[in-house]
């Protein structure tokens, strides 16, 4: 490996030491402007400048926030950078500027996940001795080493005969559907012309290309909160208003919102709970759900049902319901226009076995809001799949990256880079 191999190595590791969820990403993007002032960029937008602040979703409560904020202080992070961080305003944007031509964008998530990290001696951050430092999170699904591939492009575009402006998005809260609205609906996509996002693994091996990748299901993030009326189990149960009756039926007609004839999809209450004792009539309760539609349209339709099923379910048992949306993301597509670049540009990599043309996702991702953003104003993007071995599947215990694919990501992302300042694809 190259000295500046091993440098986006370590790089690598202390993030992947540092997870931090959405709008908590503190440390993280303290240490990406660490590395964007070494690098050297024009311009580097960061927390409320970076995003609009107004469309944050499934923002932590203030003392979680203060909770890693601190943590991010005590683990060294930049200070003047921290300040601007305050509140949860986390992310940034930077800017590369290289003389006449199109402005490229370039987007990586930088938010890991709340679930703990093996201590296996089988996997490697915790034999290599950089698992994750904050029991209870960690990256599981390689957004460290896509953070990294970020800052290894704009290094290397910078070295490149590249002309144009080169914006790289380091983008805040994906794996809650948190943060990709956000970033969109800044100020810094209006002139992107051509936009590429990137993600490892999605069970591509080291050495496989994904030129792009479409299937992305639309999905909608939901919190019902059921408030009912207490009562004695035993003595009066007639009393009460039971908000687990109500949660339970729901759940129930939320499996049977029947399909749709125009394409997938999907219904899941993924953590329920409510009560308080075996002999109490339950007060409250709550659903933590999501639907998922094969477009923005489906996923609209099963929101529009859940929602019915879940308000009908609360007055069939005499009690209210507060349905909160948490997250949110469209569906999109890869333009063939760029996907055709980096399908080119892959297969003359160092490194890469295999290009497939095109792949589905089969899950959801917000980088589908900046997608959709620029092919609104006239422009194309493409998602491309850049393979990794990794031992566990993702968000789980042992999911680690192989980091021989950080340096493939970063001489396909730039090369394609490169290739469409030069020919601009249409």
């Amino acid at each position: 490996m190259s000295t500046t191999d091993d440098h986006l190595i370590e790089l690598r590791r202390d993030l992947h030491r540092h997870p931090e969820p959405a709008w908590r990403e503190f440390y993280t993007t303290c240490r990406i402007v660490e590395e964007l002032e070494r690098i050297g960029v024009d311009d580097i937008y960061v927390g409320r400048e970076a995003i609009d602040p107004d469309e944050r979703m499934a923002v932590p409560d203030s003392s979680e926030l203060v909770e890693w904020f601190t943590q991010a202080r005590e683990a060294g992070a930049k200070e003047d950078v921290l300040d601007r961080l305050d509140g949860g305003y986390t992310g940034c944007v930077a800017v590369l500027r290289r003389g006449e031509g199109p402005t490229v964008g370039l987007r990586v998530d930088i938010d890991g996940l709340l679930r703990g990290e093996s201590r296996e001696e089988t996997h490697v951050p915790a034999s290599e001795g950089f698992r994750s430092e904050h029991e209870g999170a960690m990256h599981a699904c390689g957004h460290d080493g896509h953070t990294t591939i970020g800052l290894g492009v704009l290094e290397a575009i910078k070295e490149s005969d590249f002309s144009g402006t080169l914006k790289v998005f380091f983008q805040p809260g994906e794996e809650m559907i948190a943060g990709g609205k956000a970033m969109a609906e800044g100020r810094h996509l209006a002139d992107v012309d051509y936009l590429l996002a990137l993600h490892l693994g999605l069970d591509h091996p080291t050495g496989e290309v994904v030129a792009g990748i479409d299937g992305f299901l639309a999905v909608s993030h939901l919190h019902a909160e059921f408030s009912g009326e207490p009562a004695h189990a035993g003595a009066a149960p007639n009393e009460g208003e039971n908000a687990v009756q109500a949660m339970a039926t729901a759940i129930g007609n939320l499996y049977a919102i029947p399909r749709h004839q125009d394409g997938a999809t999907r219904v899941n209450a993924g953590q329920v709970g409510g009560g308080t004792a075996s002999n109490i009539v339950p007060e409250h309760a709550f659903i933590e759900g999501e639907v998922r539609g094969e477009t923005t349209e489906l996923m609209t339709y099963m929101r529009e049902r859940a929602d019915r099923v879940l308000r009908g379910a609360a007055e069939m048992h005499g009690c209210e319901v507060d349905i909160e949306t948490k997250g949110r993301a469209p569906s999109a597509r890869s333009d063939a226009e760029l996907a055709d670049v980096v399908s080119t540009i892959a297969s003359g990599i160092k490194g890469v076995d295999r290009v497939l043309e095109r792949d589905a996702l089969g899950g959801s991702e917000d980088a589908t809001y900046l997608m959709r953003e620029v092919q609104k104003n006239g422009g194309y993007a493409a998602y491309v799949g850049i393979g990794t071995d990794h031992p566990g599947g993702h968000h789980t215990a042992t999911f680690d990256i192989d980091e021989r694919s950080i340096g493939i990501g970063i001489d396909v992302i730039s090369g394609a880079i490169e290739e469409i300042a030069a020919t601009r694809p249409e």
